[in-house]
């Protein structure tokens, strides 16, 4: 008699970098026989995983929440087992297991090939660099490096994922052209820390050099960088960014403050000055990057004077994306031991007069774009309109453009288009060619 294949449901929660993990993990499944699936939407499973995020608070009890509603659906027959596995698990492993018995076994951040013995089968170096992709097939997410050497008081990921592991520039290559095999034409670095990429295995800073490295890998279009750190190896990524025809003009840069004794508190490492010098360069060298930041409000000493220089150094150097955070003491981290002195309602206030300023300047630069023409990629189609993006966007945190319903597009394409119109996040606009 035919053996029915193992069915298995994976959910992955958090970041891009837990996707990959996640893609990793389904390949080696995939590449066993078993029929894998990865989505939000729970069906009938011989085994469930959740790839989990233990980061912050909030994003705990989102975690917290989908196990349980899984565990509830092995309750109704709907699911045979549950595994449960990354972040969280590596923060907090011995109170799930107290406390969600219903989960059948957790796995730490460094236990896939562990996972794979359990459930019949080998981690097969073979595999190495190959993965089953979440995303659509046109991009893909590419991760230089697991854990982080930094030592940011609010941060609990060296806690979790250890030092800084990079992988070497060969193994990248091998990866982004498999990657390239599969369709892919849009390649997003992440990591903890990119900018630290390489320190470990080459005694520099070495992001500048793999870049030079996969601009060579003929079907690669766009190359993004994000989760990079501000210190001064990324002006030899400036020079490289600059010079190259395939390297987006985008920064993904998250700042946390600008107040020299939050920064200092915080132990990020770097000054005002030294944040502000290297955004100068940028805008001055390649006048048409975007730039995305991710600040934190509300941490401890945190003044209405730090709050409003915060709010003065925004409006001068009008970030084309940003994202804002309430500080949450986070167990284990050296910050959690300060003081929280300020009220939860003033920081929400703080988080909310962010996002309206930048509201107000977001629309501005949207406005100013009616009229131009951009190279974009097209994403996807949603009822009668196609969302697409510039090189000046991530995909899924950033702006869209959205054209209308035309024949002959498909995911994937390049076009040439024109805004027409704008708001406060979002872009419309007409193809005029490829």
């Amino acid at each position: 008699m035919k053996q029915i294949p193992l069915r298995v449901h994976v959910t992955t929660m958090g970041c891009s970098k837990n996707l990959v993990d996640s893609e990793v993990l389904m390949g080696r499944m995939s590449a066993a026989g078993y029929k894998v699936i990865h989505q939000d939407a729970m069906e009938y499973a011989d085994v469930a995983i959740i790839n989990t995020c233990g980061f912050i608070e909030d994003s705990i009890v989102e975690n917290i929440r989908q196990i349980m509603e899984i565990t509830h659906a092995k309750d109704h027959g709907i699911v045979k087992k549950v595994i449960v596995m990354g972040c969280l698990v590596q923060r907090f492993k011995e109170q799930l297991e107290l406390e969600i018995p219903e989960v059948d076994k957790f796995y730490g951040v460094d236990e896939m090939e562990q996972i794979l013995h359990d459930l019949g089968t080998e981690y097969r170096q073979e595999l190495l660099g190959e993965r089953m992709l979440t995303t659509p097939p046109h991009y893909a997410y590419l991760k230089i490096a697991e854990g982080c050497d930094r030592n940011c008081s609010f941060c609990i990921i060296p806690e979790i994922r250890g030092r800084n592991k990079s992988k070497s520039i060969e193994e990248l290559v091998n990866e982004t052209k498999y990657l390239v095999r599969q369709g892919v034409k849009e390649i997003i670095l992440i990591a903890q820390d990119t900018t630290r990429y390489g320190v470990d295995l080459y005694g520099k800073k070495s992001l500048a050099e793999l870049l030079k490295a996969l601009e060579k890998i003929d079907g690669v279009r766009w190359i993004r960088l994000q989760y990079t750190y501000p210190d001064n190896s990324l002006y030899d990524v400036l020079e490289v960014m600059k010079n190259s025809s395939k390297i987006c003009h985008y920064l993904d840069i998250p700042l946390q403050h600008i107040n020299d004794t939050v920064l200092q508190s915080m132990k990020r490492g770097h000054s005002k000055k030294i944040i502000s010098d290297l955004l100068d360069s940028f805008r001055n060298e390649i006048p048409d990057i975007a730039i995305r930041t991710t600040l934190i409000t509300g941490y401890p000493g945190e003044g209405q004077a730090e709050f409003e220089e915060l709010k003065s150094f925004i409006r001068q150097y009008r970030f084309e994306r940003l994202g804002v955070f309430a500080f949450s003491p986070e167990e284990g981290t050296e910050a959690a031991k300060l003081n929280d002195d300020i009220p939860f309602d003033v920081k929400e206030n703080r988080v909310s007069e962010i996002m309206e300023l930048q509201k107000d300047i977001s629309r501005e630069m949207n406005l100013k774009k009616i009229g131009n023409s951009y190279t974009a990629i097209v994403d996807r189609r949603e009822d009668n309109t196609w969302i697409l993006r510039s090189q000046y966007d991530s995909p899924e945190v950033d702006t869209e453009i959205y054209v209308k319903d035309q024949p002959g597009l498909t995911e994937g394409q390049f076009v040439k288009l024109r805004i027409t119109a704008a708001d406060d996040y979002d872009l419309y606009g007409e193809i005029t060619g490829e």
